[in-house]
């Protein structure tokens, strides 16, 4: 039997992993499971997948380093319970030839969700007129509310958030146009949308949505230049990483109070208390919540269950990492 080490700290994994997720990984292993919450070290880790087979990782995690490798001897496929892979895959795992799998996926629904909700948001301009009816007011502001009809909406980055970011669109009546180097024209077709440059898409959309990577290439791509390519009264959503916007760059813009800002994240989290985020009247800034939260991190529970599932039954899995690829995805 198939050997099952869920290794984050309990604190992480309960909130993952409910009993029916346990009781299936339970049907397909014999299930080994850290009772001590708080972030492992590499010595708990190394203790807990010593004859393991299969490795279940999350937040909180260490790089799977030799020091952990050389316990793991029977390890074959890591499933990561979370996003990126980036903080456990290592040199010496990749040359194993270990497999692993990502929640991008699952974890893609809920930042697409979310970036949909700013989007309305921001269009119906919900935070302003909610804060003037508080207020007082009725219908001051409602002359400037937009509908998704007939609008241009960007999307930058066609990875699995972005790209569920599309499909939810589609049930508007709205022009989707998207910027990825890596994805072909006939991809964004099949998608149902069209891909263009970025500068395009800036000058174009009514609304751009960010859903690109943080690599090297994409450090600071929304600054000075691209920013002041946008739309009057367009409206920037970022759902993916700080590190992709010019912080300074896009205060000075907003404070012309040229366009709206959606922002999930921030380069530093969180924000310092005097951080002109929050208080630029044209800013909607919320806590990282895009991803999974609550209950939504047992959607990544159930993922991962069914991942392992694929594995052990010889079939394709959903959520595999090209780690060969590691250096330009998320």
């Amino acid at each position: 039997m198939n050997r099952i080490a869920l290794v984050p700290g309990a604190d992480v994994w309960e909130e993952i992993f409910t009993d029916k997720h346990l009781d299936r990984l339970r049907q397909l292993g014999e299930l080994v499971v850290n009772p001590v919450p708080g972030n492992p070290d590499k010595h708990r880790i190394a203790e807990l997948v010593r004859e393991a087979d299969i490795v279940i990782t999350s937040w909180g995690c260490p790089p799977f380093d030799s020091d952990i490798l050389r316990e793991a001897k029977h390890l074959k496929f890591v499933a990561h319970a979370a996003g990126t892979v980036k903080g456990i895959v290592t040199p010496e795992l990749i040359e194993r030839g270990v497999r692993v799998s990502s929640a991008n996926d699952p974890l893609g629904v809920g930042v697409a969700e979310t970036a949909l909700g700013l989007t309305i948001t921001a269009l119906k301009r919900m935070w302003e007129l909610a804060r003037s009816t508080r207020e007082g007011f009725w219908d001051e502001g409602k002359e400037r509310i937009r509908e998704m009809f007939d609008i241009t909406i960007g999307v930058v980055g066609a990875g699995r958030a972005g790209r569920h970011y599309i499909r939810l669109l589609k049930q508007f009546e709205v022009d989707i146009v998207v910027y990825d180097p890596i994805l072909s024209h006939e991809e964004a077709v099949t998608l149902g949308c069209r891909k263009v440059e970025l500068e395009e898409l800036l000058r174009q959309s009514e609304v751009v949505s960010i859903h690109a990577p943080s690599i090297p290439e994409t450090n600071h791509m929304f600054n000075a230049r691209t920013l002041s390519l946008m739309k009057d009264n367009a409206i920037l959503v970022n759902t993916a990483r700080g590190s992709l916007i010019h912080e300074e760059d896009l205060v000075r813009e907003l404070a012309k109070g040229r366009f709206i800002a959606c922002l999930d994240i921030t380069e530093q989290e969180p924000p310092s208390k005097d951080h002109p985020f929050r208080s630029l009247p044209n800013v909607i800034l919320i806590p990282h919540i895009a991803g999974a939260v609550n209950n939504g991190k047992q959607r990544l529970g159930r993922f991962v269950a069914d991942e392992i599932g694929r594995y052990l039954a010889g079939e394709a899995l959903e959520g595999e990492v090209n780690l060969q690829n590691l250096h330009v995805i998320a």
